[in-house]
């Protein structure tokens, strides 16, 4: 997790500090800017940065100062980064904005324990001990595709009712009190799917792993648009969300080429590429092409690199046209409730 701090005193930057430190000693990546004294960063100019490149922003001193702040910069709680803020002298940690999303529940309690700070966490499911569904989609790694539904979801335990959910996956842990399974997706209020299609008369919450992993061979100066208008058909005949990408591979003969790069651009999605000899070596039935193998030294590219990529399983075979071809692999995935 990226984050920024800031305060406003020295006291104030002394917790920061502090606090930074803590978060850089449990993986994470934290650096505190100062918002006064000489040549200080001004409070609008750090918060536009932080809004922009940071997972969490984090701020020493008073939360009205934080909510004057980040205003002018809310967008929505699908894109907003996690808001906590902190007295200067550490009595209190608030979650102020995407407590679930964005993580700012989980910070503040981190940042708690790292200060002894009181931790404030308003959120309602929280407060009366039920199953957040967008809480529990950040923690295993899940897409929310229908943020604005979190609200009947969310309501529906507040009031004492119940959810059913449908998974695609096999879940372990106990299932937390107002939910239960279901046997369709048509019968479920929220399910776990790679598909994000709404079933007939169903408005469901659809939670999509971030799991899979597409593979992509092409020829030589194929544009980024044909790629993925192909891959826009790919997975409509897999039924495959673009929220369950979460990654790109191929050979390395492909790391710079410029169509596949400005599509993993487009698509926000980081490109591995991987020597012919290491998707070679891959066991298993790959669909195999003799003029593949001329050019690149292996005779499928698409899969390999997908399934070496994910380090699970083929989902989709090889799909080709106009010189591209895709395929997809699914990362394990063993969620828990």
């Amino acid at each position: 997790m990226t984050i920024a701090l800031t305060a406003f005193t020295a006291r104030g930057l002394a917790l920061a500090q502090r606090l930074a430190d803590g978060l850089n000693a449990q993986d994470d990546t934290a650096a505190v800017t100062p918002c006064f004294g000489p040549e200080h960063l001004s409070l609008a100019d750090f918060t536009a940065n932080a809004f922009a490149q940071a997972d969490a922003l984090v701020f020493v001193g008073a939360a009205g100062i934080a909510v004057r702040a980040i205003a002018p910069h809310l967008s929505s709680k699908t894109r907003d980064p996690a808001v906590v803020v902190l007295d200067e002298t550490g009595a209190f940690a608030v979650s102020l904005l995407s407590g679930h999303l964005g993580g700012a529940n989980a910070l503040t309690l981190r940042l708690a324990g790292l200060c002894g700070a009181q931790p404030v966490i308003t959120t309602a499911t929280d407060r009366s001990g039920l199953w957040a569904a967008d809480d529990w989609a950040r923690k295993n790694g899940c897409a929310v595709a229908e943020p604005e539904r979190i609200k009947q979801v969310s309501g529906a335990l507040l009031a004492g009712g119940s959810l059913a959910l449908f998974s695609e996956f096999s879940i372990g842990g106990v299932w937390p009190r107002g939910l239960h399974p279901a046997a369709c997706a048509a019968k479920a209020q929220v399910v776990l799917s790679l598909s994000d299609t709404d079933p007939d008369g169903a408005r469901p919450l659809h939670l999509v792993p971030r799991i899979a992993v597409l593979g992509v061979g092409c020829r030589k100066g194929t544009p980024a648009g044909q790629i993925l208008e192909l891959l826009s058909d790919f997975l409509a005949r897999a039924q495959v969300s673009r929220r369950a990408l979460c990654r790109v591979c191929s050979i390395d003969l492909k790391a710079r080429e410029p169509g596949l790069l400005e599509a993993c651009r487009t698509l926000g999605l980081p490109l591995s590429t991987y020597p012919a000899q290491a998707l070679a070596a891959l066991p298993g039935p790959f669909t195999p092409s003799a003029f593949v193998q001329s050019v690149t030294g292996v005779d499928n590219v698409c899969e390999r690199a997908a399934v070496l990529g994910s380090g699970g399983a083929l989902l989709a075979p090889k799909y080709a046209k106009n010189g591209v071809t895709l395929a997809l692999a699914l990362r394990p995935f063993a969620p828990e409730l």
